[in-house]
């Protein structure tokens, strides 16, 4: 089941910020509840590694069965498990409309995707978790360039992202290389995450 409760809180209780905009725990940078801020619970390896998997899973808003899905593609791959894992979950439809500036939250772009406002290579398509390959166009469908809360979140966004290039004033961009590790959070230990589901192979 995908969480759909506060971001701020969930966020606090995984001491990890899903945003990647650190506001979440700038005024308070411990679990929510009265008794968050003294609650100090020693972890097991195995609560380690859950933990690792909690952080990526609810970062990129992905349910469980989708996140073991890229996991099983990843360990297919030829490459290091966890990094090839990462570039799945940034290659996501949702992410990569995030990722342009599209939509302020993931959860905003899985929106605009599954309510038919997107295109790929100009073709409608509306499945948050597609896969997508270098090189694809991704644009806002004609008759959808008007909404407000795309044009809002294109002014607000002054992230950019070295592995995307758009064109605010033409609502496309292009997906035009992988996502190298160094360009993703370092609070994420992967090697956990491989290690969490290698025990439930």
């Amino acid at each position: 089941m995908r969480y759909t409760g506060s971001d701020w809180k969930r966020s606090r209780r995984l001491g990890f910020s899903t945003l990647e905009t650190g506001k979440e725990l700038s005024k308070r940078p411990y679990g929510p509840g009265q008794h968050g801020a003294n609650r100090k619970k020693k972890l097991s390896e195995y609560g380690k590694q859950l933990v690792e998997k909690q952080k990526l899973r609810q970062m990129y808003g992905v349910n469980e069965r989708q996140f073991r899905r890229l996991f099983m593609i990843a360990l297919a791959s030829k490459e290091v498990t966890g990094v090839a894992f990462m570039k799945l979950l940034e290659s996501r439809l949702d992410n990569l409309v995030f990722r342009m500036g599209f939509a302020r939250t993931r959860r905003g772009a899985r929106q605009l995707v599954n309510h038919g406002h997107i295109l790929v290579n100009g073709k409608k398509v509306d499945i948050a978790s597609y896969l997508c390959q270098v090189g694809d166009v991704i644009s806002v469908k004609e008759s959808s360039q008007d909404l407000k809360v795309i044009k809002e979140s294109l002014e607000s966004v002054a992230a950019k992202y070295a592995w995307v290039e758009v064109d605010a004033t033409k609502m496309c961009g292009k997906y035009v290389r992988e996502v190298e590790r160094k360009e993703l959070p370092a609070d994420i230990t992967e090697s956990q995450i491989v290690e969490y589901y290698n025990r439930k192979l």
